[in-house]
């Protein structure tokens, strides 16, 4: 990667305001945060899933087979992210993305052709570590590390690139495999990639220093020292935020993916049981945008322990009753946690570990997060198969969002306390 590293880039003219909103030259970099998480899109699981049936019958495979393959992809992206990940600390944005993006299209395009299995396997693994995996790995660590103060803002108005390719990029793709047959709307996916791989690195041509700040999350930042990933490895705190940082993947991709069942259960309608994500949407931008706001006046260590509730409290009414409207009041809930998690995740990190190594840290987060939201359908249908009840199955993830809660504020409280105590890590 021959590019200058990043923090030998030139200083942007553009200066963040002390207070108020963005300054003129921060909207380029956010339109490139909202670019990335976009096309981000094309490696998650709502729009691989679209063409699920297709893939499968193309290549003869059955529901287990390709969900393998799936699983076995997601691991592959999250292990390589773990090692991969750190680039984003040593390069600067735009030889990132200039790496990143070629081969997130290669993987569209392979997709596109996909003449053997062995060929699907590779797109699904370059989809899901180029798309799911380094797009939001890069945008989350690059609106952490830019803005101080403005930080919960930034993030919010990155991520909802996300919300936008949710919203948008479904319908034009089923309406493209209707027209033209799903390879042909891979190949249009390739080609908006080969375009956004010409346009992002104009977008991060220069790199943004951040300005102070006196408020919010930015006095925790200020203060924040900088850990290597060794350092926060070795960190217990690391390991008690996972319960409650962890869980809105794993829960939400466990509930989604075992929502036929669910409905065949209660004798739901498929039609209003889909209608329900409208809930989902309508809330998670909302609350993207309030997260962002109300982390810029707080922090996020003061956020942490209350996130969970609203996702808590969905599961429990769905896991007790049977009326259809529970699942309009889960996916309701939903919305309001994941929302706010999405700010709420590109804060944390780098209030409590720093920006100096900020990329490796949130690697392995991400490869995490992946793992969970992989193996989390899988435990659970294993657990259907062993006659475990599904409905008991969601009021135990229920009661686990309110024992993280409760756990969160223990641990918020004592990183906040080190964190006016010490500047340095803590010797291990």
């Amino acid at each position: 990667m021959a590019e200058s590293r990043a923090e030998d880039v030139p200083r942007s003219s553009s200066r963040a305001p002390a207070t108020g909103g963005f300054a003129r030259g921060d909207v380029r970099l956010l339109s490139g945060g909202f670019l990335l998480f976009f096309l981000s899109s094309f490696g998650q699981t709502f729009f691989i899933s679209l063409f699920s049936d297709d893939i499968r019958t193309e290549h003869e495979l059955s529901h287990g087979t390709f969900g393998g393959l799936y699983t076995a992809a997601t691991l592959v992206g999250a292990f390589t992210l773990v090692r991969a990940g750190h680039v984003i600390d040593h390069h600067s944005a735009r030889a990132v993305v200039r790496v990143t993006v070629p081969p997130l299209a290669l993987g569209a395009v392979a997709m596109a052709l996909s003449p053997h299995v062995a060929v699907l396997f590779a797109a699904l693994v370059l989809l899901r570590f180029f798309g799911q995996g380094m797009m939001t790995h890069t945008s989350f660590t690059l609106m952490g590390r830019w803005f101080t103060h403005q930080r919960g803002r930034a993030v919010s108005v990155a991520t909802l690139g996300l919300n936008t390719g949710e919203a948008l990029l479904p319908m034009l793709a089923v309406a493209v495999a209707a027209g033209v047959g799903w390879r042909s709307a891979w190949w249009g996916a390739a080609a908006v990639l080969a375009v956004a791989g010409c346009l992002l690195p104009l977008l991060f041509a220069r790199e943004r220093r951040p300005s102070g700040g006196t408020e919010g999350a930015a006095v925790t930042a200020a203060t924040a020292p900088t850990w290597t990933r060794a350092e926060a490895l070795r960190d217990p705190y690391f390991y008690l935020l996972m319960p409650a940082v962890a869980a809105p993947a794993l829960i939400g991709n466990t509930v989604f993916f075992h929502q036929a069942y669910l409905a065949e259960l209660r004798h739901w309608s498929p039609e209003a049981s889909g209608s329900a994500f409208a809930a989902s949407a309508a809330t998670t931008v909302v609350f993207n945008l309030a997260g962002g706001h109300m982390l810029d006046r707080l922090t996020a260590l003061t956020m942490l322990p209350y996130f969970l509730l609203p996702l808590g409290c969905g599961l429990l009414v769905l896991s007790s009753a049977d009326g259809q409207w529970s699942v309009f009041a889960f996916m309701a809930l939903y919305g309001v946690t994941n929302g706010l998690s999405l700010s709420l995740f590109g804060a944390t990190w780098p209030e409590v570990y720093g920006v100096g190594h900020l990329g490796a840290i949130r690697a392995v987060v991400v490869a995490v997060l992946v793992c969970a939201a992989a193996v989390g359908p899988g435990v659970s249908g294993l657990l259907i198969d062993g006659g475990v009840s599904y409905p008991g199955q969601i009021a135990a993830m229920g009661v686990h969002c309110l024992a993280a809660s409760a756990l969160m504020l223990r641990v918020t409280r004592r990183l906040r306390t080190r964190g006016r105590t010490s500047r340095t890590p803590l010797p291990q």
